[in-house]
């Protein structure tokens, strides 16, 4: 994992993913609350830039609060904005994505509840970004993340009949040049870690 990627947690659990292309920072932390384990997340995103792409969480529900800014967004192909103060819902199932359009820092606190996988998504979807040109990650790369996390986690790359038949395909090709060799290579499913836990029943900070 690259320093760009991600930095080790702090003691108050927090570890910090970057995007080296858009500047987004992203913490996240796990915590446990009503018995289940959540995914505390506290990130930022600067003027003019966009944010992931267009992707579906199968059973965790994204929410929180936009500290500061106004953050865009499209669910399920309906568009909606977020000035600070105001909440956001993005349901599981859900087909999302958000970006910043403004001329301010968007600055987003929320939960994703009940965690599955997505910290550990996440980190290798940051390194895979990070070690590739902008806007053009590595397709090997990719498809290896999205076939392991396709139960649980999809990039609407393309329809997803053609993912189900291209995916496996790239795997299938990427592991017979040798792309996926040892642990260095990016995204490896061996570097990335779930997110360290927090207090029980922590708050975002403010």
């Amino acid at each position: 994992m690259t320093t760009a990627a991600c930095t080790p947690a702090t003691a108050e659990g927090w570890r910090t993913l970057h995007n080296r292309h858009t500047g987004e920072r992203l913490r996240i932390r796990r915590v446990e609350r009503e018995g289940q384990t959540w995914l505390e997340l506290d990130g930022t995103l600067g003027p003019h830039q966009e944010g992931p792409p267009l992707h579906i969480h199968h059973f965790e529900t994204e929410e929180g609060t936009v500290r500061a800014g106004r953050l865009s967004a499209s669910i399920d192909g309906r568009v909606v904005t977020v000035d600070a103060g105001g909440a956001a819902v993005l349901p599981a199932g859900s087909a999302h994505r958000w970006w910043n359009a403004g001329d301010e820092t968007v600055h987003f606190a929320g939960v994703v509840r009940p965690l599955v996988d997505l910290d550990v998504f996440l980190e290798s979807a940051f390194d895979v970004i990070n070690r590739s040109r902008k806007g053009r990650p590595s397709l090997f790369y990719m498809a290896h993340l999205a076939w392991r996390h396709r139960q649980t986690q999809t990039t609407l790359f393309a329809p997803r009949w053609l993912q189900r038949v291209l995916v496996p395909a790239v795997v299938l090709i990427g592991t017979a040049l040798g792309r996926y060799r040892g642990s260095g290579w990016p995204g490896c499913p061996r570097s990335a870690r779930p997110a360290a836990a927090g207090a029980t029943g922590a708050a975002v900070e403010a």
